[in-house]
């Protein structure tokens, strides 16, 4: 390490841990890689470090008593990227602090979708030393014809929170652009930097790709045992027939006495409808402390999203209550305590929310657990076991998406244009597009240069051109068509897809934030809803804008978002079902499994605790159907997927009328007559025979690959969300736009890749079926179960629950129907316990016992 480095860390009265020295060395030997630590360990210094010896060593450390000027500030040598905008800010002020005090000539400044236009257009002409940005901004950047010049001093590109990218079209996105950058600079090393994942060496060599980045390219890991401190509330009373958010806010006198005891507190909920819910439930409580609460999640204003991170660092707030919009990076040392309302579903997603409190290295984390459903307790306490464990979640890397590189294209050909055969093995250069055939290459080119099959007489469609300034002979070279289509393509690139947003807006010109189409599109004039912690009434829609005003009455619906329901991991399934396997047995180490052994015994009495070897099928009978349950584990996705392969094959062999219902747990297929289904035949049903063909069959026969293409097409250009500063297109008119352009290519282009991407994409990412063969090969291996419970079991309600609210109920609520049925069971369950019988002692269940042992 360079002297004057040394010295820095000596005035804190710091010293370099052991990885950090190692990442020095391996940046100054000129090799790329990623770093792996707990958060608040130092993984930012641990990678900023490396250029700032290398340049220290460079200059000779010549100092300067003022700021760097942008005209004689050092030229680009450092690109960091970022997955979030939100992260840039406390990004930068990261970086600058050793900068300054070392009095380096360097320049740092961020370039994201917020940055002022000012600052973008001197970027323009010359960059800062260091610059912090986001994938798009990065792309948005290559599109320009002189962005060769501008990145041809770069030296290092740093990928902060690679684990967020890794698994998405983001992270192909940023697969793309490094490839173009090593083409251009094929010295500049690449570090990427992760803190939950289990996958590390696939990891690395995704985000280093084929090329010479990968020669001896270190995964570097911190060797720094993080504590972590997990406790969860127990409920009082537990109901032994749960549903879905049945807890509700029940236990919010423990959270509000938690929030009085610490600091600074972040109350983490899985989706945006329980942000709104929790915070009103602590505003209205705490009233004396309404100042010192806060909201923050995605759909809130920018602006009002920045008030409460700047509050969180001064430490002059009490709680923020938020989602997985602050789940990364920045760093709020004053929070010494996260609370998790729900399971995490992920072992991943809580120790990165852990993390945000005790911020720093030595401080122990600390998370406590709130349940809103009993079953989540198991969940709390396999996720603990996991972490105690050091188990983390693997993150898949996708392959092949060719709307991500249909964009790409353009991208290139807009920013100088580019030879086809050698964008070609540049591409293949990436761990995405490593098995690109040239035939897919040429098909996704002739789809730029002339919409394919379908779209050739439409001239906005042509949006590559065939260029005659070749330097060598047979040369294909393309550039963009014209200009117009380059200011289009800018404003459209990204792969950041979400349901079209509606500005929500006080008549007096306040923006709130934005909610999705879909639930305003429900409401009436005068209609009241909570949003950013507030009650407002709707007055009126115009465009994409509601405008609203603060309602006198103090109670209103809460919108819904799409997607908020994440599934339940592989890893903390199987931490699920050996949890049971120990209750199965009569074993209750675990606190959260004693108290909620009263649910589990019941569900013994009336079925059985299923083994890890066994498949559990029920057979029950209620006033709205026959209900057929099977409970494999394997998370809601694979459920969705599972249900509708299951219906299908049912539906060959006899007529019936099925509907499905899932959860993390299980599945529910309810239909008028029994199904009266062999145990045979259940093993047909569930056989990985066929399995794609069926699913396909499946998927034909629902709107889900039509309503999937809308974000293909939209990532590959084929339509566009409008203007900034105009009136957007709803969401239906971009709905429309794409299953017409749907039906088109099924009617005059059937050998599109798109469809077929379409079609993969429901597959692989809502079916999970890679997931999916993999249970049904378990399932293969595993004993079949067929049980008739006399009635509803704990685990079988929460499906039957669920599926009531698609149903139409008259005059009654859904959650009056709900409370009825747990009366009537409770009581049941009371008579029996009382009475000493054991309504489940019939020759099925007799026989299965004793063929267990």
């Amino acid at each position: 390490m360079h002297k004057a480095l040394a010295d820095w860390f000596g005035k804190r009265g710091w010293s370099p841990f052991e990885y950090q020295r190692e990442c020095i060395e391996s940046y100054r030997a000129g090799r790329s890689g990623l770093v792996h630590a707990p958060t608040g360990t130092g993984k930012t210094l641990a990678v900023w470090l490396g250029p700032i010896d290398e340049y220290l060593h460079e200059s000779g450390n010549t100092p300067h008593n003022t700021p760097a000027k942008r005209e004689s500030a050092a030229p680009i040598r450092v690109l960091w990227i970022t997955p979030l905008r939100a992260l840039a800010t406390d990004t930068v002020e990261s970086l600058i602090e050793p900068v300054r005090d070392l009095n380096l000539p360097w320049t740092i400044e961020q370039r994201t979708g917020d940055t002022a236009a000012s600052l973008k257009a001197k970027q323009r002409r010359q960059l800062p030393t260091a610059l912090v940005t986001t994938p798009e901004s990065l792309s948005l950047m290559l599109s320009y014809p002189d962005a060769r010049s501008l990145l041809s001093t770069l030296r290092c590109i740093i990928i902060d929170e690679w684990h967020e990218l890794l698994s998405t079209k983001r992270g192909v996105q940023t697969e793309l652009a490094l490839a173009r950058l090593r083409a251009w600079n094929p010295g500049v090393r690449t570090w990427g930097l992760s803190a939950t994942l289990g996958n590390l060496d696939e990891a690395r060599d995704v985000l280093l790709g084929s090329g010479p980045a990968r020669t001896d390219a270190p995964t570097i890991t911190a060797k720094l045992p993080k504590q972590i401190h997990i406790e969860t509330v127990l409920p009082e009373d537990v109901q032994r027939f749960p549903w879905a958010g049945h807890l509700g806010t029940n236990l919010l006198n423990p959270v509000l006495e938690a929030i009085d005891n610490a600091q600074s507190t972040l109350l983490f909920t899985n989706t945006r409808s329980q942000t709104e819910i929790w915070y009103r439930a602590i505003a209205l409580s705490k009233p004396e402390h309404i100042a010192q609460i806060a909201l923050h999640h995605g759909s809130l204003d920018r602006e009002v999203r920045n008030r409460v991170e700047d509050r969180l660092r001064e430490g002059s707030l009490r709680c923020v209550v938020c989602t997985s919009s602050l789940d990364l990076g920045v760093d709020f040392t004053p929070v010494d305590q996260v609370i998790q309302v729900g399971s995490p579903k992920g072992i991943a997603r809580l120790l990165q929310r852990a993390g945000r409190s005790g911020h720093q290295p030595g401080v122990t984390s600390r998370v406590l657990c709130i349940p809103a459903h009993a079953f989540e307790l198991i969940e709390f306490a396999a996720a603990r076991r996991a972490m105690q464990a050091r188990t983390v979640e693997t993150r898949s890397p996708l392959s092949k998406p060719l709307d991500v590189l249909t964009q790409h294209l353009v991208t290139v050909a807009a920013g100088g244009g580019f030879e086809a055969r050698q964008l070609y093995e540049e591409v293949r250069t990436t761990h995405a597009f490593r098995a690109l055939s040239i035939t897919e290459f040429r098909w996704a080119l002739d789809f730029t240069v002339r919409g394919g099959s379908a779209l050739g007489a439409y001239p906005q469609y042509h949006r590559l051109a065939r260029a005659h300034d070749a330097e060598q002979p047979g040369e294909e070279r393309y550039t963009i068509a014209s200009d117009k289509l380059a200011r289009h393509h800018r404003l459209a690139i990204g792969t950041i897809i979400s349901d079209l947003a509606m500005t929500v807006r006080s008549m007096s010109g306040k923006v709130f934030g934005s909610i999705e189409e879909s639930f305003i599109a429900r409401l009436a004039s005068g209609d009241r809803f909570v949003f950013a912690g507030k009650v407002l009434e709707l007055v009126r829609v115009k465009d994409m804008t509601a405008f609203v005003r603060l309602a006198t009455r103090r109670s209103g619906i809460v919108p819904r978002w799409q997607g908020g329901r994440t599934p339940l991991s592989t890893l903390l399934s199987d931490g699920v079902r050996t949890l049971l396997e120990e209750a199965r047995l009569g074993t209750y180490t675990e606190p959260e499994l004693e108290c909620i052994r009263p649910i589990l015994e019941l569900q013994s009495r009336w079925s059985v605790i299923p083994a890890p070897d066994e498949l559990l099928i029920e057979h029950t009978s209620t006033r709205h159907g026959r209900h057929t349950f099977l409970f494999p584990f394997e998370g809601r996705h694979v459920h969705e997927g599972l249900g509708l392969l299951l219906a299908h094959r049912i539906a060959r062999t006899r007529a019936v009328s099925l509907s499905i219902t899932v959860n993390d747990y299980g599945i529910e297929l309810r239909s008028p007559a029994p199904l009266d289904v062999s145990e045979d035949e259940w093993r047909s049903f569930l056989s990985t025979a066929d399995l794609l063909p069926d699913l396909l069959s499946c998927l034909n026969h629902s709107e889900l690959a039509r309503r999937r293409f809308r974000d293909i097409a939209r990532i590959a250009g084929l339509i566009h969300p409008g203007y900034p500063g105009r009136s957007g297109k709803t969401n239906r008119h971009l709905q429309a736009s794409s299953e017409l352009f749907f039906d088109v290519f099924a009617e005059f282009d059937p050998a599109n890749l798109l469809l077929d991407q379409a079609r993969r994409e429901v597959l692989e990412d809502q079916m999970e079926v890679s997931r999916l063969r993999y249970a049904l090969e378990k399932i293969t291996r595993s004993r079949i179960t067929q049980i008739p419970p006399p009635h509803l079991t704990p685990l079988g309600f929460p499906l039957w629950a669920e599926s009531l609210r698609t149903q139409h109920v008259s005059s009654e609520t859904w959650r009056d129907r709900i409370g009825r049925m747990v009366m009537q069971l409770e009581r049941t369950a009371d008579r029996e316990q009382r009475s000493g019988r054991n309504t489940t002692s019939h020759p099925a269940r007799k026989r299965t016992l004793h063929d267990r042992g």
